[in-house]
């Protein structure tokens, strides 16, 4: 059994947007974030829940172009270009607001703990008003919302470790403080982890 994981979230999104699609490039930023998960004698995971659904799949995009290039005669390798994301916004607005709730509560449930033993909430920093509307929909005060939207922008994968870094850093995320956190974006995928903060 592994006693230190290495978990990294990283995107250059600055490559893949259209710079003419005001829809997206205002919203994106480049960034890494990394933690360090250890195992624990006791369990601090209490709930968690993850959920796809491919059909929506044109409502937030970064599609690939394969291109075949032969590199010696008879031998051909897959290469390709990533084409700039596409998003409807209001699509995925109204996913966030609707399954992002549903996948807390479900972790929730899973974890036998109210919205009430929540400290923080910790979302994916897609924009403002989205984490404004989850909150609102769980009934949790915007004082226990993390957000560093106004610093990045979206950061992508690596949005929810940059926000619980500088959160942790700040002195607001203390050991034993109950996080729920979740994730959303492309596939549609979405999901939740409720957990407790160690040291």
């Amino acid at each position: 059994v592994y006693q230190n994981v290495l978990l990294i979230g990283a995107d250059i999104l600055s490559r893949w947007v259209d710079w003419g699609d005001r829809g997206t490039c205002v919203l994106f930023g480049d960034g890494a974030g990394a933690m360090i998960l250890q195992a624990s004698e006791q369990d601090r995971l209490f709930g968690f829940e993850l959920r796809s659904d491919g059909s929506q799949n044109n409502c937030l995009n970064l599609s690939y172009q394969p291109q075949a290039k032969q590199i010696i005669e008879g031998v051909t390798v897959s290469q390709g270009t990533y084409q700039p994301v596409t998003m409807n916004g209001k699509e995925v607005y109204r996913f966030a607001v609707q399954k992002v709730p549903e996948v807390i509560e479900k972790a929730l449930f899973k974890a036998n703990m109210s919205t009430e033993k929540i400290d923080w909430l910790l979302l994916h920093q897609a924009n403002q008003r989205i984490l404004d509307s989850v909150a609102s929909r769980l009934k949790i005060p915007s004082e226990k919302v993390i957000s560093n939207l106004e610093n990045y922008g979206n950061t992508s994968a690596a949005s929810i470790p940059i926000a619980l870094d500088e959160a942790v850093r700040e002195g607001k995320v203390k050991p034993g403080d109950i996080i729920a956190a979740s994730g959303f974006g492309a596939g549609l995928t979405w999901g939740a982890a409720i957990f407790e903060w160690g040291i």
